[in-house]
């Protein structure tokens, strides 16, 4: 008997923890409203995503049941994830999301971005404390393929619900002005049975809790921005972030051998197993003013950095080229400013973009490693620009994007800058196309139309897309925030499944 009583006392404490044991990244887990069947959270490290269980009547009418995981957050901020409830289920009004709570009584203002079993996608909400529940007339129901994207927005008073489908960019499904929130709320996933005797579960991954910056922010001046090294698979989308801090870092290679990230931080550069853990700095002898374009040779062998010498045009930026494993750079471009952006196959020459005889006009150019005059591969005009030239594994062509249909768009040409053409063409700015290893698919990161097209700052609401290499509608395989130092250079993983980004978020 006594064996039985501990038993039983262990397991209601073991469940009492459950509710209270900060999961992943959120601190608060708890059933709201006294459910009938206890709800649960789990979090799964090996793929950074949660499992969360939840009964419940419903969240509706005058007070709400369901479980709930959440972060206390002041003032603004953007959440996102992909939600997807396991199995058949029993109710068709089951519901998972986000939820935005000013307490946790089962009776407390809120408003929910809710996915619902059938289908339908709404933005709901109780105005005040014991108040029934809202939602708009013009509800959405997926039919053909469900929203499996959630993202919820906090901009002052106002709540902004998006969803995407897969591959497609975010919707405004609705908005709303909340009055009775204070600054400091409740905010994450939630799930509800919409039956007190029935447990639902969904599964959420590619969970970002984000912090816009001021629409006045200035990198030099505004304070410290934190950044996440992410490793996204492009086959199935799932992301994982393996190093994040408080402070810049940008643009990561992946090296040869599969197992490290190189990438540049506070004026050099570094490396990381992609599974995180300790930071190694690279001896790259007196370059210690390295930007965000750098990049290794096809043959592994070799490591082209972009430098700022002082006192030079445009910060003095300067292609050097060393030994992977470190060592005294050799210069390449004696003319600043120099970016280097690719590596020919043969190992022998790199391209990169330039500025020449003080002339605010960048162009593509190729030169020797082995010393040379360059070439120049484009010719632009007063307020065109051209970036991001990369060449493909098979040398055929080198691929960039340029200005000169009037938005930023991904094109290419012959080695000798002849035979240009144009392969994107929509409403985004679309910068840095990366070529995968096996030479298939292009990876770039595009803008909105609200960033002007010759443009590419920090901490915008971007996307990454990936498309064939011959051309084709480029579908949406990551929405973040992020921009410059995003994927500047190449960043795909040796076997052409991964990708390596950065994105970025203000300090929460």
């Amino acid at each position: 008997m006594k064996s039985t009583f501990i038993l039983l006392f262990s397991l209601i404490m073991a469940i009492s923890s459950a509710q209270n044991t900060p999961v992943g990244i959120f601190k608060g887990n708890s059933d709201i409203g006294n459910p009938k069947k206890t709800g649960s959270a789990v979090y799964n490290q090996n793929d950074q995503s949660y499992n969360l269980k939840g009964s419940g009547y419903n969240i509706w009418f005058a007070r709400d049941e369901f479980h709930f995981l959440y972060n206390k957050i002041k003032g603004d901020f953007i959440l996102t994830a992909n939600f997807e409830f396991v199995g058949k289920g029993v109710e068709l009004h089951r519901k998972t999301g986000w939820m935005i709570r000013a307490t946790s009584d089962e009776a407390s203002p809120h408003i929910s971005a809710t996915y619902h079993g059938n289908g339908l996608t709404v933005l709901q909400w109780r105005v005040s404390a014991g108040a029934a529940m809202r939602d708009p007339q013009d509800e959405i129901f997926a039919k053909d393929s469900v929203y499996n994207v959630i993202q919820i927005e906090r901009a002052g008073k106002t709540i902004i619900m998006r969803a995407a489908r897969t591959g497609n960019q975010l919707e405004v499904i609705g908005s709303h002005d909340m009055e009775n929130l204070p600054d400091e709320v409740l905010v994450g996933p939630f799930v509800c049975s919409h039956n007190a005797d029935v447990n639902e579960e969904v599964k959420i991954w590619n969970v970002r809790i984000d912090k816009p910056v001021s629409t006045d922010y200035n990198p030099g001046t505004s304070g410290t921005v934190g950044c996440r090294m992410e490793i996204i698979n492009v086959i199935d989308g799932k992301r994982k972030v393996i190093f994040e801090k408080p402070g810049r870092f940008e643009a990561p290679n992946w090296m040869p051998d599969g197992k490290k990230l190189l990438f540049n931080m506070d004026g050099s550069i570094f490396k990381i197993l992609v599974t995180g853990g300790e930071l190694e700095e690279l001896n790259t002898d007196f370059a210690n003013n390295c930007n965000n374009d750098h990049g290794i040779s096809f043959d592994g062998k070799l490591l082209a950095i972009s430098h700022g010498r002082k006192g030079l045009p445009g910060g003095g930026s300067t292609v050097y080229v060393l030994p992977i494993g470190g060592g005294v750079p050799k210069m390449i471009t004696e003319n600043t400013p120099s970016y280097w952006h690719g590596w020919a196959p043969d190992n022998k020459e790199v391209v990169y973009v330039a500025q020449r005889n003080g002339v605010p006009i960048y162009n593509v150019y190729k030169n020797s490693i082995d010393g040379g005059k360059e070439v120049a591969l484009t010719d632009n005009k007063s307020g065109e620009h051209v970036d991001g030239c990369e060449y493909s594994p098979d040398g055929k062509y080198i691929y960039y994007n340029g200005s000169q249909s009037g938005t930023m768009q991904i094109w290419r040409m012959n080695p000798d800058g002849s035979g240009k053409e144009q392969i994107t063409n929509d409403k985004y700015n679309n910068w840095f196309p990366h070529i995968s290893p096996d030479g298939k698919w292009i990876v770039i990161i595009s803008f909105g139309s609200d960033v002007a097209p010759n443009d590419h700052p920090s901490y915008k609401r971007v996307t990454l897309r990936l498309m064939p290499a011959t051309g084709g509608e480029p579908k949406v395989i990551a929405y973040l925030y992020g921009g410059q130092g995003t994927i500047n250079v190449p960043s795909w993983s040796p076997d052409s499944k991964q990708i390596a980004f950065v994105s970025n978020s203000g300090i929460k």
